[in-house]
């Protein structure tokens, strides 16, 4: 049966983030000093080939991807953006601390959303959606191999409301320029939207990365879910 790998990477750091700004909507240009990482990255793991490009809108995730991959054009996506912060846009946790509402706003764990920006449940929705979108695409357009370059907090709300093994947004946070590999299946994505967490980026399945836990678990409940085990295997 025809299964469709996905590549999540998350972008490398832009100059707002390296001064503790929150960078949602705005436009701050890829940390120069970060790039030697990404590129130290690439020579020495390697990232998987693909057929299919996407990127979060933001300049740093489109920036990443062409240092990752040269040749690709990306297809955009709107709703893979980061979360929109509204009026607190481009300003430090400091000098927002006087504001009405921001102290509330972090103790709530962005289940409120801040003036004229999103909650953390609303980010979700649109991120979930714009991602069941880019499934079905690729599967009409029969792309079997993508890689899409987006933001910590998109990558980590994928995996937690799709991903094999069930885990929260936390325990799937990663380093820039690192991420996971899913594969998803047609027949069980259509009955019950899961997809298998198979691998960390970079490096790939089997390759050389520090931890590989969560990956593990992913393959055993993917094996119990598919019903393809060994233990399985042998029965048979």
């Amino acid at each position: 049966m025809k299964s469709y790998v996905i590549h999540l990477i998350r972008n490398m750091p832009c100059e707002g983030n390296l001064q503790g700004r929150y960078i949602g909507r705005t436009e701050s240009p890829l940390a120069m000093e970060t790039i030697p990482r990404l590129l130290e990255l690439k020579q020495k793991y390697g990232y998987p080939s693909a057929e299919a490009f996407f990127a979060s809108p933001s300049t740093r995730c489109v920036d990443t991807l062409k240092l990752l991959y040269p040749q690709a054009d990306p297809e955009v996506i709107l709703e893979m953006a980061e979360c929109d912060f509204g009026d607190w846009e481009n300003k430090t946790a400091g000098e927002l601390r006087d504001q009405p509402g921001f102290l509330e706003w972090l103790q709530a764990g962005g289940q409120t959303a801040p003036p004229n920006g999103e909650s953390s449940p609303v980010f979700v929705r649109r991120v979930c959606m714009g991602f069941e979108m880019l499934v079905q695409n690729l599967m009409v357009r029969g792309e079997t191999q993508a890689v899409l370059v987006t933001h910590a907090g998109v990558i980590t709300s994928l995996l937690a409301a799709y991903g094999l093994p069930k885990a929260g947004p936390l325990d799937w946070m990663c380093d820039p320029g690192c991420g996971y590999s899913v594969r998803i299946t047609p027949g069980l994505w259509m009955r019950s939207q899961v997809m298998e967490v198979f691998a960390q980026l970079p490096g790939g399945e089997g390759g050389d990365h520090p931890d590989h836990y969560l990956v593990d678990l992913a393959r055993e409940a993917a094996d119990r879910a598919y019903g393809t085990s060994t233990e399985g295997e042998k029965k048979a």
